[in-house]
């Protein structure tokens, strides 16, 4: 089966599937650290024939430099590229501030928790200021308050960058609330079986409204949930729809596996 797809500038594009269906296997094929076996991918107009240098990558795993502190691992790749140091250097402590994280920059990862750690992760990406940022399940090993709160701070950093952006996902919620487009993928082996498009504005999309006793919970208890009070209150506008959401999830899980 033949299938063209094409993901804009600043578009936000997630995509669903059952586990084994090729989500990964796409991902590292448009960052061209696995070659095609057939048909090409193009990222900004060039086919992709190897490593694509103007792309960054978030794994589900933070893979931080035990021995490098908060602030050396967000640096790295400016180091390995060579890019001005100090630019990079103010602007990881940018994004380090804009994810609450300011006051652990000279910590080591193995100080901090697991959604600290992958807040310092999505930094490291975004530090480079990529064309192309590919998200490889970056909240599936994170609780669901952590989870929850990193989607509000990825949400907030897309609205104010809009980095292109291609993320892999199992929670259908997920996908609705984050993404401009759901790219839904049949089992193995892998097809495009629906794109769906949410008309909804981005920054009018908001968490299910049964997540309110959660809410509460952040404004109670600030230090349990670092940035919170900056995720939430740079995005407004009203919740989703019952409408958008009861048409978007009947589509997507159309095409799930029956349990």
């Amino acid at each position: 089966m033949k299938s063209t797809s094409r993901i804009g500038a600043g578009e936000f594009v997630s995509i669903v599937g059952p586990s084994g269906c090729g989500k990964s296997t796409l991902l590292m094929l448009i960052s061209g650290l696995i070659p095609a076996t057939t048909g090409t991918i193009e990222v900004g107009g060039a086919a992709v024939k190897g490593a694509v240098g103007n792309v960054a990558i978030v794994f589900q795993r933070d893979v931080l430099l035990d021995w490098r502190t908060v602030l050396a691992n967000v640096l790295l790749p400016v180091e390995i590229k060579k890019l001005d140091p100090v630019s990079h250097r103010r602007k990881a402590r940018e994004l380090l501030r804009s994810v609450g994280l300011e006051e652990f920059e000279d910590k080591y990862p193995g100080e901090l928790s697991g959604g600290m750690r992958q807040r310092v992760a999505i930094c490291r990406a975004l530090v480079q200021d990529p064309g192309l940022l590919l998200m490889d399940e970056p909240f599936g090993a994170l609780d669901a308050l952590t989870r929850e709160q990193m989607n509000l701070d990825l949400q907030r950093m897309w609205l104010r960058d809009r980095n292109t952006v291609l993320f892999i996902t199992h929670s259908i919620e997920e996908a609705v609330l984050l993404s401009d487009r759901v790219v839904v993928m049949s089992s193995r082996p892998g097809r495009i079986a629906d794109i769906v498009t949410d008309d909804l504005p981005a920054s009018a999309r908001r968490p299910h409204p049964q997540r309110r006793a959660l809410r509460r919970a952040r404004g109670a208890h600030p230090a349990a949930f670092p940035g919170a009070g900056r995720a939430v209150g740079d995005v407004s506008g009203p919740r989703h729809s019952r409408a958008l959401a009861s048409r978007t999830s009947g589509e997507i899980g159309a095409y799930m596996p029956p349990p």
